[in-house]
């Protein structure tokens, strides 16, 4: 017979085992366990997603709503009845109730007993045990039997909202007769259904649109087999895989997450007048969600800002341009840069002018192209990019042809000379044509026989000038080494100590080259020996950075000074010219917040600039690369204090009136007392004291910091500077880049952000969203 110490600790097991098991989560809700207000199901599994019900912040309402679990800022994903709330937020709805009737129907109702939002399964069939689950991906179901098994009657994934997640699919099931779309929510604190909408277009080769109200803001491109063509960043994503289906049951996307402990998810946000799509992942460290991707993101992912057979290229100054054989429609406007009303063709095609079928028009490739708008384009799976060539070439009304499938093959991607497989043709004008730097596809565009002659003329006459152009180079290569052979004789019979009249003026022991450059410059020379010497032979650990210009090294003077010498490397975009430029003004200049220049070295092809060592490198350095200190508010306004003093030296103090015209973070130094001085000069100006502007065909600088009529028509004055000051100056402020990304903003630069700001103040409406995230 068992103890009574025995039976008392098995029964108080008892107890403590079924109290646990009564207050366990539950993921599953039946007839007779409905969902309280008050209550939460947990998903199981992982226990990712949690459904409950909830108030937005700022609302009045109650909604019913999966929301992650695991991440501590509640972010809601999915919304039942986003359309049909509950009035009164959740405290004052404790009758508020989630229930499955025995019949299989899924309710909301609220305290009173109105039902405001219901479902049930999509066919007629009466489920015999109906329950309702929260699944581990987050879809709320409803299905024939608790527990693991039971067929799904009824999915929340059928009915997305703004919020796309890994295994929910985009697009339409025709076999179950759903369109699933995307819809952003009015208001942060209103779920119900806003302006902004991603959509599965499948007319013609299918792609994705996100709509604002009735206007389309971006793109996606069709699918090319491995990904939309006017998305080049999903190459980049590391842990996730990319689904599309073009079958006869279903044309959706869908994407997946296969590294567990990353948290992400698409939506779609409308943000002032803007709509945005946005790939958000979580950042456990920093309690935020971080923004990954988003669209649009430039000027070329608007919807045809260059109109039909024009072409939109982010790195061309203007973006827009008529493709090859084609010209404005609108002179006038393109002259505004207003490329909306796109390009006709120089010559008509002459398959179209014969009215048979043509032997003479051919096609020109647009390598790294986000191929042209899909809608109504022609898609023939069946046949090879030869076979295409050849159909649009018996079709007059083809305008190009591109490969619909380029993963096939390994061709007609980045250039290559073509392949893959199926056909994509097009009838009409090309229109919202992009191309990238290095991604995209090939798109073959049909130019009449004519166009293709005076281009293949243009080749040739290109070809002709490279070979004259290296045949001139070797004879004067040829004559450059009998030249250099005459002089090199000729300093080895009068070389003498020429360096006397520099060595006699200091006693530091550093050695000087006498040369006419001397007296030319006003400056030191220092031979080559002593820069190497001092460098320790150029050493890679000596190496402070390399910039436009050139490798920039830390040396040590025979006296102990440090110095910065600054390299002219073979392969820089600056030459022989800035570096004289810069050696005649920066001589000539001297100021506490602008950088000493100690000396120049020429010797044969090397030439070098000796500067005073900075021992904080760069304020770009300190502003957005170095995240260990951050700059108080006091530094920050001695950096911009001395700038400005310098800059004004510059522009009125100095005995010569000098226009920087690369004023950057990069270019302002630190000193060990983080005292700022303005640096390279190579591509400044001197303007005569009557001078106001000067108007330049060669336009230098650093896009972001150029004023508008600089970047535009070459015309630069003190303005172009106070530009380039003013944008540094909202830099060093805001410790963000000028042309960054911004959440809370569809702008992508710095001054877009503080113009939409400006925009809201002026026209006093709370800004208080937006500076939060500024």
């Amino acid at each position: 017979m068992a103890s009574p110490l025995l039976c008392g600790c098995a029964l108080l097991l008892y107890l403590l085992g079924h109290l646990a098991t009564c207050h366990a989560a539950r993921d599953t809700i039946t007839p007779s366990s409905p969902l309280a207000a008050n209550e939460t199901l947990v998903s199981g599994g992982d226990g990712n997603f949690a459904l409950g019900f909830f108030t937005p912040p700022g609302a009045n309402s109650t909604y019913l709503g999966v929301w992650y679990n695991k991440v501590s800022l509640r972010t809601v994903v999915w919304v039942a009845n986003r359309e049909a709330p509950i009035a009164g937020a959740v405290g004052d709805n404790p009758g508020a109730t989630l229930s499955v009737s025995g019949g299989g129907t899924l309710a909301i109702a609220a305290g009173n007993g109105t039902v405001v939002w219901s479902v049930r399964s999509a066919s007629s069939r009466r489920l015999a045990s109906p329950a309702a689950q929260i699944l581990d991906n987050g879809n709320l179901v409803l299905k024939d039997g608790a527990g693991g098994g039971g067929a799904v009657a009824w999915e929340g994934f059928d009915y997305p909202t703004d919020t796309l997640l890994p295994e929910m699919k985009l697009g339409i099931d025709y076999v179950k007769g759903k369109n699933r779309t995307l819809t952003s929510w009015k208001s942060p604190s209103d779920p119900s259904t806003g302006p902004v909408a991603m959509v599965m277009d499948t007319t013609g080769d299918p792609q994705v649109f996100i709509w604002n109200g009735g206007e389309k803001v971006w793109r996606s491109g069709p699918w090319d087999g491995v990904q939309f063509t006017g998305v080049p960043d999903t190459a980049t994503y590391s842990g996730f895989t990319f689904s599309f289906i073009n079958s006869a049951q279903e044309v959706t996307y869908s994407f997946q997450v296969h590294n567990a402990s990353i948290i992400s998810h698409l939506g779609v946000v409308s943000s002032g007048n803007y709509g945005l799509l946005q790939r958000s992942t979580w950042v456990e460290a920093a309690r935020a969600w971080n923004l990954y991707w988003y669209a649009p993101k430039d000027q070329c992912d608007a919807v045809s800002p260059c109109g039909a057979n024009g072409v939109c290229d982010t790195n061309n100054m203007p973006v827009c341009s008529c493709l090859r054989g084609f010209t404005p429609r609108t002179p006038a406007a393109w002259a505004l840069r207003d490329g909306r009303d796109g390009c006709v063709r120089s010559t008509p095609l002459d398959c179209r002018r014969n009215g048979t079928t043509s032997t003479t028009d051919g096609f020109v490739a647009v390598r790294h192209a986000k191929v042209p708008d899909t809608e109504r384009s022609a898609v023939d799976w069946s046949l090879t990019l030869e076979q295409c060539r050849q159909a649009c070439l018996r079709n007059c009304s083809c305008t190009a042809y591109a490969s619909a499938n380029v993963s096939s093959g390994g061709g007609g991607r980045g250039g290559g000379a073509g392949g893959g497989s199926g056909c994509v043709m097009w009838t009409t004008g090309l229109t919202d044509l992009r191309v990238y730097p290095d991604f995209g596809q090939d798109l073959f565009v049909r130019l009449a026989a004519s166009d293709l002659d005076v281009l293949e003329g243009r080749s040739r006459a290109a070809r002709i000038r490279i070979a004259v152009g290296v045949s001139v180079s070797l004879l004067a290569l040829l004559l450059a080494v009998a030249g250099l052979l005459i002089w090199l004789r000729k300093r080895r019979l009068t070389r003498t100590a020429g360096s006397s009249k520099w060595s006699g003026s200091r006693s530091t022991g550093r050695r000087y080259e006498g040369s006419s450059h001397g007296d030319d410059l006003e400056l030191p020379i220092f031979d080559l020996g002593t820069i190497a010497a001092a460098t320790d032979g150029f050493s890679i650990n000596n190496k402070l950075g390399e910039g436009g210009f050139g490798p920039v090294y830390k040396g040590k003077l025979e006296d102990g000074m440090e110095i910065a010498v600054k390299t002219l490397s073979k392969t820089s975009a600056q030459g022989l010219d800035e570096f004289k430029n810069e050696v005649l003004l920066i001589a000539k200049l001297q100021h506490r917040n602008l950088v000493r220049l100690l000396g120049c070295s020429i010797s044969g092809q090397e030439r070098m600039l000796v500067y005073e060592y900075m021992a904080n490198k760069s304020l770009d350095f300190f502003l957005f690369e170095k995240d260990t200190v951050v700059l108080d508010w006091q530094v920050r306004y001695r950096i911009i204090e001395g700038i400005t003093r310098g800059l004004l030296y510059l522009h009125q103090d100095s005995r010569y009136r000098i226009i920087h015209r690369d004023l950057k973070a990069a270019n302002v130094l630190l000193d060990k007392e983080m005292t700022p001085k303005i640096s390279d000069f190579g591509m400044a100006r001197i303007f005569g004291n009557e001078e106001t502007e000067i108007n330049t065909l060669k336009v230098v600088g650093t896009y972001g910091y150029m004023s508008p009529e600089y970047a535009m028509d070459g015309i630069f004055s003190v303005k172009s500077d106070v530009f380039s000051y003013g944008v540094l100056l909202l830099e060093i402020v805001s410790g963000r880049r000028n042309r960054g990304v911004y959440s809370s903003s569809n702008n992508q630069s710095l001054l877009g952000h503080v113009s939409e700001i400006l925009h809201h103040v002026v026209n006093r409406i709370p800004a208080v969203s937006l500076i939060k995230n500024f």
